[in-house]
């Protein structure tokens, strides 16, 4: 009896090349989870305690605030609050595009992926050019 090989589809070999999957996933996932967490605090500061006059109003003065941001806590902040929720929104749309069936999935990823990454060295080299002030 001649025993062949099952037939790789194309389908399965595209699995296999998805190698870097795994790390679109998990920046995603850290992506959606500072957006969850840090934001509602943000905007609870920002748009709700200052303006009714609950924090004192040289909590979020220019000085602090530029000093604040103007940081390696800043770096955080700006690296938890914006560049990894642009990879979780990049990871959305990306994902999307597939399941309408809209352009290639290779170059969606490229664009989608490169975009964020573009917009987060953008916003990590303004906090950084403002370190160096």
């Amino acid at each position: 009896m001649n025993v062949n090989k099952p037939s790789v589809s194309q389908h399965d070999a595209h699995r296999r090349q998805a190698y870097d999957e795994p790390l679109w996933w998990g920046l995603f996932s850290a992506g959606g989870v500072c957006f969850a967490v840090i934001m509602p605090a943000v905007i609870l500061f920002i748009a709700v305690l200052l303006p009714l006059g609950l924090l004192p109003a040289e909590a979020l003065s220019y000085e602090r605030a530029s000093g604040l941001l103007f940081s390696i806590p800043g770096l955080l902040f700006i690296g938890a609050a914006v560049c990894l929720p642009l990879f979780h929104a990049a990871h959305r749309l990306r994902h999307g595009l597939f399941d309408l069936s809209l352009g290639n999935d290779t170059l969606n990823k490229k664009v989608m992926y490169g975009l964020a990454a573009l917009l987060s060295l953008l916003a990590l080299g303004m906090v950084v050019a403002g370190m160096l002030n």
